[in-house]
């Protein structure tokens, strides 16, 4: 337990740390919010830097650092498929779909789905969105973020005051100072704040293992780490068994599905990349974060193992594990450094939802149905009530969460379950087959939140009987028939007159793909591969040794399986890069002649 004057001066370096984030992105974004583009989109000009940034601390937030350490100290790391695996989302992101949105130039997917379908699946897909948003995405990231507090400073002691009044006013603190850089700055300061937070992430991301192996190993890291890998190993693999939260071919059935909707469908993270300053730094962005995904486990699972090592039995709920070991191994004078990322890291994805939610409510809802000729300057006001309204709701729906009876990270997987796949599907479909009528999307839709509904809890509460399938093989269950069921109504029933999407496959500069997109998607796989391989029964989970004898073996073979892949395309890529970009110029040296 910290003294008074330790409780304080670390509050006063926390209140340091996130003063000079806002200075910093207010400094950055003064005087950038007078139109709608620049207020939801940043004006269309982020780079691939400032969204790789942005996308990676918008994607993680306290309840991953609680929850994912949580699991790993309870079970073993395959909760690493929600992260690692996402690599592979932001590849058909980057090269299929980004190229798609940023041609039709919409704001937001249901925009995309007016188009498409009509408007009655835009708005019951915004109800979706906002169903999933307000009830529980954003109240469990201030939950998340609250409980951490509580952990870390033990406010109840301190204050005088019970547990759940402590909630209550963490939920309320860290929600308030969210609020207003999401309601007063729009997407340019969400951005540039969150990527100075994720620099603070990173930074506190590795030194806690660091510090904590140190720990492990009485003064020497090394020892700290063969430790893990000698005692334990099992705690390592991530090839996750049918017992396990996240069974190892789940990735396939569900996870591969669910995280496609999350990194290339879900309003809060795919605003980014429609602000994109064009297709190729849009696709930098998503492809680089890509990457950053992959550091994720060693400060989002590793440090549940190592509280495993030193705890054992002593903790008796996983989700205290990683507030347990902050407190134990950083030092009073980096604790506020550490409780300024966190609160960044609750703040980045709160205030990136709350964004995109207003974005919502005002371009899909209150623009089109009630004031189609609004002002930006109206829109802008519009969406600051809103987002006012959306935030109060959720401060007081947060604090309720700690009655989940399942603990946080299975509650959000499981209710995101309600409005993933059928997004997912209507989008997909709707893209890529032009006949589907907008009435199947509309039973996919009310197909899907029933029968997911009944299929993960309404039988064993209503029929007192257990179907035994993992709430994320529901998701490729569903997929699979609502897939079926579009396809066979645009045979039944097609449409008989296609509507123009406005697809700009020639484009204009602003469309020119980045030149180095699939060598370096391709690279990714191959990496996504090596981190399965590293912690696997032939890599560190290996029992007896710190590896198998298969492991160098066959990283050798990926390694030159990837490199080889890596300059064959390189050569075809570049070519067709380069004809294609002779194309554009061509086109456009014609529009200007013909202009002329």
């Amino acid at each position: 337990m910290f003294s008074i004057g330790e409780i304080i001066f670390i509050l006063l370096s926390c209140a340091f740390f996130m003063a000079l984030v806002a200075v910093v992105s207010y400094y950055m974004t003064k005087g950038h919010v007078s139109t709608t583009d620049e207020y939801f989109l940043a004006g269309r000009g982020l780079t691939g830097v400032f969204m790789a940034g942005s996308l990676l601390l918008t994607n993680l937030s306290a309840e991953q650092l609680i929850g994912l350490n949580g699991q790993s100290f309870t079970n073993n790391m395959s909760g690493m498929a929600w992260e690692v695996t996402a690599g592979l989302a932001a590849i058909i992101m980057a090269i299929f779909l980004l190229p798609k949105f940023l041609g039709i130039g919409i704001s937001t997917i249901p925009e995309f789905l007016s188009k498409r379908y009509d408007e009655t699946v835009r708005r019951l897909t915004v109800m979706l969105f906002l169903l999933g948003y307000m009830c529980v995405t954003i109240p469990s990231m201030l939950y998340s973020g609250g409980v951490s507090v509580l952990q870390l400073f033990d406010l109840p002691e301190l204050l005088n005051i019970s547990y759940t009044q402590s909630l209550w006013l963490t939920v309320w603190f860290v929600g308030i100072i969210g609020a207003i850089y999401a309601i007063f700055g729009g997407l340019r300061a969400v951005a540039v704040s969150d990527t100075l937070n994720g620099i603070g992430l990173v930074i506190i991301g590795f030194l806690v293992p660091i510090l904590g192996f140190i720990l492990l190993g009485n003064g020497n890291m090394v020892e700290g780490m063969k430790h893990i890998v000698q005692h334990s190993p099992e705690k390592l693999n991530a090839i996750g068994s049918s017992t396990d939260n996240v069974p190892f071919f789940s990735i396939f059935t569900g996870i591969l599905f669910a995280n496609l909707f999350y990194w290339a469908l879900n309003q809060y993270v795919i605003q980014r990349a429609l602000g994109a300053k064009n297709l190729a730094e849009g696709q930098k962005g998503v492809l680089y974060t890509g990457y950053l995904k992959l550091l994720v486990p060693i400060f989002m699972l590793i440090p549940g193992i190592i509280a495993f090592h030193l705890y054992g039995d002593s903790i008796r709920n996983g989700d205290l594990s990683y507030p347990a070991l902050v407190s134990d191994v950083l030092p009073i004078w980096l604790l506020g450094f550490f409780l300024a990322v966190l609160f960044g890291a609750v703040l980045s994805s709160f205030n990136s939802i709350l964004n995109s939610v207003a974005t919502l409510l005002v371009l899909d809802i209150y623009q089109p149905v009630f004031e189609p000729d609004a002002s930006d300057d109206k829109l802008i006001k519009v969406s600051k009530i809103l987002g006012i309204i959306i935030a109060l709701v959720s401060f007081f729906v947060a604090p309720f969460l700690m009655y989940a009876p399942d603990g946080l990270w299975n509650l959000i997987r499981q209710f995101t379950g309600f409005f993933n796949i059928p997004i997912l599907v209507i989008v997909l479909i709707g893209m890529i087959f032009k006949r589907v009528p907008a009435s199947a999307a509309k039973v996919v839709i009310i197909f899907h939140v029933i029968a997911y509904y009944m299929m993960v809890w309404g039988f064993r509460q209503i029929f007192d009987w257990d179907p035994g399938i993992n709430y994320i093989h529901v998701y490729g269950i569903l997929l699979v028939i609502e897939v079926a069921f579009m396809l066979i109504m645009a045979k039944v029933k097609p449409l008989r007159s296609i509507k123009p999407i406005f697809y700009a496959e020639n484009g204009e500069g602003h469309l020119v793909p980045w030149k180095h997109a699939i060598p370096v998607s391709i690279t990714l796989i191959f990496s996504i591969v090596v981190f399965y391989v590293i912690f696997s029964p032939i890599g560190l989970a290996y029992e007896g040794a710190a590896v198998s004898n298969w492991f160098w073996p066959v990283i050798a073979l990926l390694v030159i399986s990837n490199s080889l892949l890596y300059l064959v395309s390189i050569k075809v890529w570049h070519n067709k890069y380069r004809k294609y970009v002779e194309r554009q110029t061509e086109s456009a040296r014609k529009t200007r002649l013909s202009g002329d």
